[in-house]
């Protein structure tokens, strides 16, 4: 079956399509060969991601009828980019009629670190990060929030991280990691990942806090100021 492959959880836009198979042994792990691939370092999620998922499919030489169903990523990641991708493979999975399977996306980094313990910290912006930490490729361990500077680990084999956040993360942790590198979310991983087989689950985005933008407060009433009745104000018959 066609698969495609979503996620908008960090800075990286991620959208694959992948060709998916069950194995003639029952005991065999699922074939899964990727036949496009797009990701792409950007904050213009909202803009781009119809777009790339369009001439990935144009240029595999398939349409959006062929797909037999999609998994996306639900974070955690920042409020706005994350609903642009959950928003949109919910929107395909019901305008054709396939199931939506949901995956954490720390979930789908560790996938293909093969390594028997990985860090997975990503950026959450507010000068926080987000993380989780797996143990022969299980999560152990969160996903949760936190200030860099107090994330707090046993050692792992394999610490991913972006460049721009590894030196904010306490240096004991970075230190004992046998290897520091940055692995962006993959098709591969995000399947990986994914269930296929099961029925799929309601979406759920893993904000972890609130949203950046919040409704404004309502502002009380001065005192000072009169009440007015304004029904003096209308027209006759009104």
């Amino acid at each position: 079956m066609l698969v495609l492959a979503l996620d908008t959880a960090t800075t990286d836009l991620v959208a694959g399509l992948a060709e998916v198979s069950d194995p003639a042994d029952p005991a065999s792990p699922t074939s899964c060969e990727v036949i496009a691939e797009s990701v792409t370092a950007t904050r213009a999620h909202n803009e781009l991601l119809v777009p790339t998922v369009t001439q990935l499919l144009q240029g595999a030489g398939r349409a959006f009828a062929d797909l037999d169903a999609i998994v996306v990523g639900c974070g955690p990641g920042p409020f706005t980019g994350l609903r642009v991708g959950m928003a949109t493979a919910s929107a395909f999975g019901q305008a054709l009629g396939v199931p939506v399977h949901g995956v954490v996306t720390h979930d789908a980094v560790a996938a293909v670190l093969d390594a028997p313990s990985a860090l997975v910290v990503t950026d959450a912006r507010r000068r926080e990060v987000y993380w989780a930490r797996y143990d022969a490729g299980a999560r152990a361990d969160g996903p949760d929030v936190v200030a860099p500077a107090a994330l707090e680990c046993p050692p792992v084999a394999v610490c991913s991280v972006p460049e721009q956040l590894s030196e904010q993360l306490p240096e004991q942790l970075t230190a004992q990691a046998e290897q520091v590198t940055y692995q962006a979310p993959t098709t591969a991983g995000l399947l990986a990942a994914a269930d296929l087989t099961a029925t799929p689950r309601p979406l759920v985005p893993h904000y972890l806090r609130r949203p950046d933008a919040v409704p404004p407060k309502a502002t009380p009433r001065s005192p000072a100021l009169p009440e007015v009745d304004l029904s003096q104000f209308r027209a006759p018959g009104k």
